[in-house]
């Protein structure tokens, strides 16, 4: 399980074929990074699969899971998208894409059997996917004299913070720190304890 500053996501492709009273059901999971990477893939799945009845699909995007989307292709409502999205909740999954290519056997399966079908082979692909944790983190800009630089690397260590830049300037040094998001308020009020350092506000990175 993830925890409040780090999220799962896939770190290889999944795919995973499913077949119903002679309906063929081609399944493809994989990671994504923003929705228009979402749509590029898509559309690529539809041109490789041009004579397929119907290519549907779902994705969640953010860092928080905040962005959804499913789409039904002309299959009846709620029985292809929403399958294949609540899959990758149930899998705690963000940043990740599920496609689903249907077949049309010649029998029709209802919107019942729709949804187990599409929500079967979304499963099963994002079943041989693998997944990595990763960490989310915010920024802190720090202008340290030079005096204080050897203060504040010490408590970079201590909080597991990495340098991300380093600048020079006259008088001080500008430190740009990347530090695990549920630690970023202890560190910061750490570095405040050295009065001289000047902060500057946070980024997610």
């Amino acid at each position: 399980m993830p925890s409040v500053d780090s999220f799962i996501t896939l770190s290889t492709q999944g795919e995973a074929v499913y077949t119903e009273k002679r309906s063929k059901f081609l399944a493809f999971a994989q990671h994504v990074a923003s929705e228009d990477e979402a749509k590029d893939v898509v559309g690529a799945y539809r041109k490789k699969y041009y004579d397929a009845r119907h290519v549907c699909y779902a994705y969640i995007l953010g860092d928080h899971s905040e962005r959804t989307r499913a789409n039904d292709d002309g299959e009846p409502s709620g029985s292809a998208g929403q399958p294949i999205l609540r899959q990758i909740v149930s899998h705690g999954l963000t940043y990740t894409l599920v496609v689903v290519v249907r077949y049309f056997g010649g029998v029709k399966l209802g919107t019942g059997g729709l949804a187990v079908a599409y929500k079967t082979a979304a499963g099963d692909a994002l079943d041989m996917a693998e997944t990595e944790e990763c960490i989310i983190r915010s920024t802190i800009k720090a202008h340290v004299p030079y005096t204080e630089v050897d203060a504040a690397m010490r408590l970079a260590k201590r909080y597991e913070a990495d340098v991300l830049n380093r600048e020079y300037e006259a008088n001080e040094t500008v430190l740009t720190f990347a530090v695990r998001q549920g630690q970023y308020e202890s560190f910061r009020t750490a570095l405040q304890t050295i009065f001289t350092i000047r902060l500057e506000d946070s980024e997610e990175v």
